[in-house]
């Protein structure tokens, strides 16, 4: 026990320096780069095998064309920034799949899903924008890798990724999919989420100004995602802030967005 209470106390003296871009936020990141990625790839795949992925028609061109646009904003921030190599090894990719959940997710490395029915309530490219930019925020300030160290921790005493992959594969896949919000949450709310949300929130505004699309939508489609999940939030909901304080950050955050945004 007092080994791994000293595992876990030297992990966190030499990775909490690492910091979110844009809110420059201390986090906690155990898991290197390459392992996120080769696991994202993989799980990544493994669900499109699994799932009806819409390949055509125009609302499949429209999460493509989106997901690009922002993609370009997102190299063009780390660029102007000089932090380009922070997205070395992304293999970026969009794919609607066809599903009735209300929900979105990007995976490490730029693998991106879309939901069918999260487009009503995007109603139109903008709102989409909105969607995409946040949940490929996410995956810019490595959230996942953020929470998978957490839930390493907490649950698997601090056990680096590729072992917990062999040792408890089915526990382990489970907290990845939680990591990463793809399909039912499993277990309890994870830490920090909500900091993380409106983290994303954040950055997905400017990245979403900087692609072309107006950031002041944001308000409008929080607005309708609060009003379509009846009393039980959309997935997509299920750990954000509430609706009052989201709204209220977002404009709070605009300001900052719209310097931004070129009509």
């Amino acid at each position: 026990m007092k080994k791994t209470l000293f595992f876990i106390s030297t992990l966190l003296f030499f990775y909490a320096c690492s910091t979110v871009p844009v809110s420059q936020r201390k986090q906690l990141k155990l898991i290197p780069k390459s392992t996120m990625f080769a696991t994202s790839f993989q799980q990544y795949g493994d669900f499109l095998n699994t799932h009806k992925v819409i390949k055509t028609g125009q609302n499949a061109a429209m999460v493509k064309r989106v997901g690009q646009n922002i993609q370009h904003a997102v190299e063009k921030y780390f660029a102007d920034k000089g932090m380009s190599s922070a997205l070395t090894g992304y293999k970026w990719e969009f794919n609607l799949v066809d599903d009735p959940q209300v929900n979105a997710w990007c995976m490490p490395g730029g693998k991106v899903v879309v939901y069918t029915g999260i487009l009503p309530v995007t109603e139109d490219e903008t709102g989409l924008a909105v969607v995409m930019g946040h949940e490929i925020a996410h995956a810019i300030a490595d959230h996942g890798n953020e929470r998978m160290s957490q839930q390493l921790i907490l649950q698997m005493g601090g056990s680096a990724l590729s072992e917990a992959m062999k040792e408890k594969p089915e526990q382990t896949q489970k907290l990845w999919m939680t990591a990463f919000g793809v399909g039912a949450q499993y277990g309890a709310v994870l830490p920090f989420s909500r900091m993380q949300e409106s983290e994303a929130d954040q950055m997905g505004l400017i990245f979403m100004a900087m692609a072309g699309y107006n950031p002041n939508k944001a308000v409008e489609f929080w607005t309708r995602m609060s009003k379509s999940g009846g009393q039980k939030p959309p997935e997509i909901m299920s750990t954000h802030p509430s609706d009052e304080t989201r709204i209220k950050q977002i404009k709070e955050h605009l300001p900052e967005a719209m310097k931004y945004y070129k009509k």
